[in-house]
């Protein structure tokens, strides 16, 4: 899996990196011992830790558990993302999306670490371009997360794919998702 470089002044604030420790949950202690193995020895929600170690985190869950489990994880990324109460349709929270992602990094001065951006909407679909630094499978869970919990009322299916063209995974600089619903 590519890794993407990051300035090392980038942070990430504690509950997003509990929302990892949530989405392992049969696996807790497991996540808690990668998250030692890799600089962050305790958690706290408030608190703010090296991007660099959450990542190198979260990409042994990737090698050592798997991406299904890493999917998992990421789904549980918007349990802890709180949405202004204007925030009622999944296109108003997939705008929402990268000013969350934005609030929970911090030390971006002098460097770019990418975030969430939705490029087109219609009436029942979006693409969204993801050139964050988390890998592929846990951007896919937090979309498929994001649109359980603002499935529109005469939804019948919802689909999140991973678009064909560009992926992190095999060095290129961002993935897109297709959203139907």
């Amino acid at each position: 899996m590519q890794k993407r470089i990051v300035p090392p002044n980038v942070e990430v604030q504690g509950q997003s990196i509990i929302a990892v420790v949530g989405g392992l949950q049969l696996l807790k202690n497991k996540a808690l011992r990668l998250l030692a193995e890799n600089g962050i020895q305790t958690l706290e929600p408030l608190g703010w830790y090296p991007l660099r170690d959450a990542l190198a985190a979260i990409h042994s869950i990737h090698e050592k558990i798997g991406p299904s489990t890493l999917r998992a994880v990421g789904r549980q990324v918007p349990e802890h993302i709180r949405f202004s109460p204007e925030v009622r349709t999944l296109e108003q929270a997939l705008r929402a999306l990268d000013a969350a992602y934005q609030q929970n990094h911090r030390g971006q001065v002098g460097g770019n670490i990418g975030g969430y951006r939705l490029e087109s909407v219609s009436a029942r679909s979006a693409r969204l371009v993801c050139d964050n630094p988390y890998p592929c499978d846990f951007d896919q869970g937090i979309l498929e997360a994001l649109c359980e919990r603002f499935r529109p009322k005469d939804s019948v299916w919802m689909r999140v794919e991973h678009g064909a063209h560009g992926c992190r995974q095999q060095s290129g600089f961002a993935c897109t998702y297709h959203v139907t619903w």
